[in-house]
């Protein structure tokens, strides 16, 4: 099943090697060098970007990948290979949402979110999570809502709030699930005190089928954003997304063709395909 959401992980310098690593961490995946300055992996059904784009972004704690994992063997193994080189930010235990969960980031900056427990539950093996820190904190509803609204066949499957017994301000998300077409997120407010943000280090691919789905939303997330550059934006929260045609995969793995592309859409800010086209 083809998902036309996928994430994007910026390194510098280190894409190739660092989806070679996933696949040895996470069974039944596949890693493909698309070029010097993209590698793809897929595991369990999810894609993965991984982009060779410089040291101008570093990953953090503000996206990280929920992983369900349905034996205790299959997530001690995944652990085991993540702590080599990475810091432990939630420590392997018990607690009151999963029997086994674990929260780590590896070596490359890369945050996993490590739980015990029923694929059905989810429905999938990958499941991003988005964190609202900062001034954007208690922004998680709002941006569960606006995605829904945005996306074809979404929906909001849950949220829970805190109440007024707990450290953080009652009302603020705790946890949601909502789904954007096929991909399934998760959201919380994580408070103000954070040292990390939203940033361009984690982005998300949408890919769009001809023009009028590149104007579409393109048009619909940069309000109150910002646009960037080769396809880029920032949504209203913070989020970078990259708005991509579902040809250019096609068109930059032409040799041939890839100089004549690259140079064209280096140019543009939102994706003109008929401009990609005559490259």
């Amino acid at each position: 099943m083809k998902k036309p959401i996928y994430p994007c992980l910026w390194f510098d310098g280190q894409a190739k090697e660092a989806a070679e690593f996933y696949c040895t961490v996470f069974p039944n995946s596949t890693s493909k060098e698309e070029n010097s300055f993209v590698a793809l992996f897929e595991s369990a059904g999810q894609k993965f970007m991984c982009l060779n784009g410089g040291p101008n972004f570093k990953i953090n704690p503000s996206i990280s990948f929920f992983v369900v994992c349905e034996t205790e063997e299959e997530l001690d193994s995944i652990w085991s290979k993540l702590l080599e080189g990475g810091p432990i930010l939630m420590a392997l235990d018990k607690y009151p949402w999963s029997e086994k969960y674990g929260w780590i980031q590896d070596k490359f900056g890369v945050n996993w979110q490590l739980s015990f427990g029923k694929l059905a539950d989810v429905g999938q093996k990958f499941t991003p999570a988005l964190m609202f820190t900062q001034n954007q904190h208690g922004n998680a509803e709002k941006a569960v809502n606006f995605y829904t609204s945005v996306f074809e066949n979404s929906s909001i499957r849950g949220i829970l709030k805190y109440d007024d017994n707990e450290p953080v301000e009652a009302g603020k998300v705790k946890h949601a699930q909502f789904q954007l077409d096929k991909t399934v997120f998760m959201a919380m407010d994580g408070g103000m005190a954070h040292d990390f943000k939203f940033n361009e280090a984690v982005s998300f691919v949408v890919s769009c089928k001809d023009q009028a789905e590149v104007d579409y939303y393109w048009d619909k997330l940069t309000e109150g954003g910002e646009e960037s550059m080769c396809g880029w934006l920032k949504d209203q929260f913070g989020v970078s997304w990259q708005i991509v045609p579902e040809i250019l995969e096609e068109l930059m793995s032409d040799p041939e063709r890839f100089p004549r592309v690259m140079q064209a859409f280096m140019q543009m800010k939102k994706f003109d395909i008929a401009t990609l086209l005559k490259a």
